[in-house]
This record gives structure tokens, sequence and C-alpha cells, in this order.
């Protein structure tokens, strides 16, 4: 199970850890921490340090209720960072966050190697044919609707089988268009409710039926802290709980703002395993 980013073999079988860096000023967690050239240096370095394989570049934030931003503010946030981080770092491995095909295109112009599609293509088109152009990885997510109306688009018959099926024709379609390495994300926060959320991290197991490696993104989210009547800061030790389990039931990417913590579970479940 590997994954070819810029030339470089990926092996997922032994699960890696996604850093994620949120250059936007209004995310759940660390909206608006990164605020100049010296704190995201800082902060990549230390993400690169502590054993993060893959840096996760965000400039549009998705929480539920997220204000909409133009695609030419998403791209003057966001490319700045990228050639900042290529030049300082070459051998990083990016990722871009980003729902846009245009957005895509040039941060995988300046030396991107994944994009994660919070939307699996849903919200753009043209993005598939841009993945199939560049023959990156390309991380599929479930969502219904968009950050700003998600969260009132909760309704499923059964959400696992709901989002097998979602991910079957997901996957098919990028295929036809000739997109190889993709990754799945089953999108925990993203239209669903709280309980929906435990009920997927409790099948996640199932979605490995599907045959693809699955990314997933528990980090500090309000499952966690709304859960344990905490706030996002204070929400690390539940992080590292779901972390395990994910790990146990399968999942092969960890995106976590924690990466020494999460480098850790992936090291204890490779031992237990």
């Amino acid at each position: 199970m590997t994954i070819n980013c810029k030339g470089e073999l990926v092996d997922l079988r032994s699960p890696k850890v996604m850093g994620i860096l949120n250059i936007t000023p209004d995310s759940f967690y660390d909206g608006g921490k990164y605020k100049n050239e010296n704190d995201i240096l800082e902060q990549v370095a230390r993400m690169l340090k502590e054993g993060a394989t893959f840096i996760d570049v965000g400039a549009y934030s998705s929480r539920p209720g997220a204000s909409p931003i133009s695609e030419q503010q998403e791209v003057d946030r966001i490319l700045p960072i990228i050639k900042l981080l290529v030049h300082e770092f070459p051998d990083i491995l990016l990722s871009i966050d980003t729902f846009r095909g245009a957005v895509a295109a040039q941060c995988l112009h300046e030396g991107a190697a994944i994009i994660n599609d919070i939307s699996a293509g849903m919200l753009d088109d043209k993005m598939l044919a841009i993945i199939a152009q560049y023959k990156v990885p390309y991380i599929m997510m479930h969502m219904r609707g968009n950050p700003e109306n998600m969260q009132q688009q909760t309704s499923y018959s059964d959400i696992v089988s709901d989002l097998l099926l979602y991910f079957s024709e997901r996957v098919a379609k990028a295929r036809s268009l000739g997109v190889h390495d993709l990754i799945i994300d089953p999108g925990f926060g993203f239209a669903k409710t709280l309980d929906q959320n435990y009920e997927v991290l409790k099948k996640l197991n199932l979605f490995q039926n599907i045959d693809l490696p699955i990314l997933a993104g528990l980090s500090r989210k309000s499952m966690i802290y709304k859960t344990l009547a905490i706030e996002a800061d204070e929400a690390l030790n539940g992080t590292t709980a779901l972390h395990m389990i994910a790990l146990q039931q399968g999942a092969k990417i960890l995106r976590a703002h924690d990466v020494k913590e999460a480098l850790e579970c992936t090291k204890l479940i490779q031992k237990l395993m």
C-alpha cells in the first residue's frame, strides 16, 4: 500500500502522521496562531522533527458555519506559504487542503505533493481532472453541502452504509478519469452529529473493504471536547485515545495538530500488532 509523492514511494503499511498547518484566522483550534513567516517555519520545522511524513496546509476554514472566502483570497493566503516551505524544506511533502481545482493546480505547480479535498470533487467538477493531470495522490473526504450548511445535513438511512456507497461512487469517478493514488477520509465532524461520528469510528474497519488507505482527522475536534465538556485546547488526551482506536480500526494516516503524540500512537500500535 504505497502512494507516489513527487517520485517518492511512501509505504502506508505502517501508519503515518500528517501535521496540520492552518493559516486561516478562524480555524476552530489554531486559527490565527501562525501569522508570520518565522512562526510558520518554526512550527513546520517542529512537526518535521517530531516525525510528520506530510504537512497539510489549509487557507480556507472548513469548521462548521465558517464564512466563505473568494478563490483569489485563498490563493493569496496559501501560495506564498507553499513557496516559502518548499524553499526552506526542499524535501517536504506538502498536502494542500482545498476543494478548488484552480487553487490545487497553482499549489501543485509550486511543489505541493498531495491534494486533500473535503468534498471529494463535489464542490468543483474540475478538481478530479486536475488531479489526473498532475498525477498526485488525492484525499477524498465525505461531506454533505459545504462548511456553511453541512451541519443541517445529518439525516442518513444508515450512516456507515451511506458513506461506503458515497466512496464507491467517488472512487469510481476518480478512477474513470485516471486518478490512481487515492486515500479516503470519513470526515469526522462534517455533516455528522456527535453520535454519528462515534458510530463511524466504531465501524471504521469496514472502510478497509474499499481497499484504500484511510485517513482519520480526529485531532481536537468537537466530538472529543463536547463529550468531555472541555475546550479544544484541553483535548489532547482525548485525541490520543481516539487516535489509538482509529489505528486499531485500520487508519493509515493520522491528521494531527500534535505530531509527537500522534507518532507515539503509531509506534505503539505497530508494537501491539
